[in-house]
C-alpha cells in the first residue's frame, strides 16, 4: 500500500513526526572498538524497512520475501511511480527529490518506521548506510540497525582511526603520516620522508572526495588547501593525512562475514582496479592480477582487521597492490557493496539474506572451509552518462529497454521501458554481471551481452564498456586503476568515440 505523505493522511505522513538531531558523521579521536553484544538475544523480524532507492531497494525487497518478511519501502516524490514501490507491502513518502530533503533525512526514515511498526531497517548502500549516528538512532528507538555497529561504522569511517588499527592488527598500512597532519610545514616534512610523488586524503573521505596527488612541495601545499576545503565541504571534516603515492596501483577487496558470536568467514576477494576518477566501472572475481599465496595472505589480513573492530554483518576490506604484489591496506566498507552479486555468484551465498540473518542473532552456518570458490564472475555498471560529452549525466526517459539474457547472465535493475531516469540521484541504472567456468569464458559472455543490450534514447555507458571488454590489455589482466583513463585518451588521440 502506497501512502502519500502530501495527502491528507497524518497517520501516514512522515513529515508531520517531530524531527531529530542532524546526522553529520563525528569526527575526532576514534572510539572504542566495542561494537560485540556480550548477550546476543536472537530476535525474528516480522517487518524491515528498506532505507534506499532503486536496484537495491528492490535487491532487498526479493531477499526479505524469500525469507518471509513483509516490506516497507520509503521514496521520494521524485521515485513517486517507480515500479518496486508496488512489490513492497507498504510505501511512505518522505519527501521532495532532492536526498537533503528525503533520503538523507533519518528522521523523517526513522518516524516512517515507527508508523509502519518495523522491527529493522536495512539501509543498502550510499545515502545513510554508513552513518554512524543513524545507526545510533535506530537502536535508541528499539529498531534493528541491519549492518554494522554504530561504534564500528564511527571507528572504521575515520581513515586515520582505522590505519591505526590496522596495525594494531598487524595489516600492513601505506607509508605515510602516522594520524592527521596539523599543519602544512609537518605534512611538507613526512612527504620528504617518504617521497614524492604523495596522496593527500580527507580523514572522513570517500568517493574521491578530498583527495589529491602531489609531485613536489609546490603541489602538495596548494593540494593542501584545495582538499581541505573540499574535505569541508563534502564531510564537515577538514582532517587530512598524507601517504605514499602507489603508482599503476590494482585495487583488490576481500569480502567478509562476520555474525554477533565472534564468528567470521572471507567470501574471497574481487578485483576492483577498473575505475574512472576513483569510482568502480568493472569488478571481477577472482582477481586476474594475485596469486594463491597473496589471496591467501590477504584474506587472512581482512580477518585480523575485521576481528580487532570487533566487527560484525557483511563488509569489504579493501586493499591496494602495487607492480611487485605488494598490498596495503586502504579502508573498510562498513556496508553492502554495489558489487556484492560478483561475490554471490562464485561462491552461491546470498549475502543480503546472510545481514538479515546476523541482524536478528543467528549465528553462521558457513564454515570456511565450505565457502565455494566457482568460476568467474563479472559485473560492469551501466550508468545514464554520455560518454561522448565527458560522461555528463543523461536524464530522460527511457523509450526502448531490452537488457540480455542466457544462461549465466544476471541482470539487477529497477528499470524499464517508461521509465524515467532522474536527474536528482547516481546515474546507476543497472548491473550486469556474468558468471562462467573461466575468465575468458566470462569475457565473451559479456561482450555478447553488451552487443546485445539495447536502452535509448538515454546515453550509457556500455559504448565505453565494450570498447574495455575488446582491449587486448584487460583480456591479459593488465590493467591498473588508470587504465580507463588511458584507454579514453586513446580513443580520443585516434578521434575515435568512447
Amino acid at each position: 500500500m502506497a501512502v502519500d505523505a502530501t495527502a491528507k493522511q497524518p497517520v501516514d505522513r512522515a513529515e508531520d513526526r517531530p524531527a531529530h538531531e542532524g546526522l553529520g558523521i563525528k569526527t575526532g579521536d576514534a572510539v572504542s572498538a566495542r561494537t560485540s553484544r556480550t548477550k546476543v538475544k536472537k530476535r525474528t523480524f516480522s517487518k524491515v524497512l528498506i532505507a534506499n532507492r532503486g536496484e537495491i531497494a528492490l535487491r532487498v525487497i526479493r531477499a526479505c520475501r524469500e525469507l518471509g518478511i513483509q516490506t516497507v519501502v520509503v521514496y521520494s516524490e521524485a521515485d513517486r511511480d517507480a515500479p518496486y514501490l508496488k512489490l513492497a507491502d507498504r510505501a511512505i513518502c518522505i519527501g521532495a527529490a532532492p536526498p537533503s530533503q528525503s533520503y538523507l533525512r533519518a528522521d523523517r526514515i526513522v518516524a516512517a518506521a515507527e508508523i509502519a511498526d518495523v522491527d529493522a531497517i536495512h539501509p543498502g548502500y550510499g545515502f545513510l548506510a554508513e552513518n554512524a549516528d543513524f545507526a545510533e538512532q535506530c537502536r535508541d528507538s528499539q529498531i534493528e540497525f541491519i549492518g554494522a555497529s554504530a561504534e564500528s561504522i564511527r571507528l572504521l569511517g575515520d581513515k586515520v582511526a582505522a590505519r591505526k588499527l590496522a596495525k594494531k592488527a598487524r595489516v600492513k598500512t601505506v607509508p605515510g603520516s602516522e594520524g592527521v597532519v596539523e599543519d602544512m610545514e609537518q605534512a611538507v616534512k613526512i612527504s620528504q620522508e617518504i617521497g614524492y610523488p604523495v596522496m593527500i586524503k580527507a580523514a572522513s573521505g570517500g568517493g574521491g572526495k578530498g583527495m589529491r596527488i602531489a609531485h613536489n612541495e609546490v603541489s602538495l601545499r596548494s593540494g593542501i588547501r584545495n582538499a581541505r576545503v573540499e574535505a569541508e565541504n563534502a564531510f564537515g571534516d577538514g582532517r587530512l593525512y598524507v601517504e605514499r603515492l602507489i603508482e599503476q596501483p590494482r585495487h583488490v577487496e576481500i569480502q567478509i562475514l562476520a555474525d554477533q558470536h565472534g564468528n567470521r568467514i572471507h567470501l574471497w576477494e574481487r578485483d576492483c582496479s577498473l575505475q574512472r576518477r576513483h569510482q568502480k566501472v568493472v569488478e571481477e572475481s577472482p582477481s586476474p592480477s594475485i596469486n594463491d599465496k597473496t589471496r591467501e595472505a590477504m584474506c587472512k589480513a581482512a580477518l585480523r582487521m575485521i576481528e580487532a573492530a570487533g566487527y560484525f554483518s557483511a563488509g569489504t576490506v579493501e586493499f591496494v597492490m602495487d607492480k611487485r604484489g605488494n598490498f596495503y591496506f586502504l579502508e573498510v566498507n562498513t556496508r553492502i557493496q554495489v558489487e556484492h552479486p560478483v561475490t554471490e555468484l562464485v561462491t552461491g551465498i546470498d549475502l543480503i539474506k546472510w545481514m538479515i540473518r546476523i541482524a536478528t542473532g543467528e549465528k553462521l552456518s558457513i564454515r570456511q572451509k565450505d565457502v565455494p570458490a566457482n568460476g568467474s564472475a563479472i559485473e560492469v555498471r551501466i550508468n545514464a552518462e554520455d560518454p561522448a560529452h565527458d560522461f555528463r549525466p543523461s536524464p530522460g526517459r527511457i523509450e526502448e529497454f531490452r537488457p540480455p539474457g542466457g544462461p549465466g547472465v544476471r541482470f539487477d535493475t529497477h528499470v524499464s521501458a517508461g521509465y524515467t531516469i532522474s536527474p536528482y540521484y547516481d546515474s546507476l541504472i543497472a548491473k550486469l554481471i556474468v558468471h562462467r567456468s573461466s575468465r575468458d569464458e566470462a569475457i565473451r559472455c559479456m561482450r555478447r551481452c553488451l552487443d546485445e543490450f539495447h536502452i535509448s534514447p538515454i546515453k550509457t555507458t556500455i559504448p565505453v564498456l565494450r570498447d574495455i571488454f575488446n582491449d587486448a590489455d584487460f583480456a591479459n589482466g593488465k590493467v591498473d586503476t588508470g587504465f580507463i583513463e588511458r584507454l579514453l585518451a586513446r580513443k580520443a588521440q585516434d578521434g575515435g568515440d568512447a
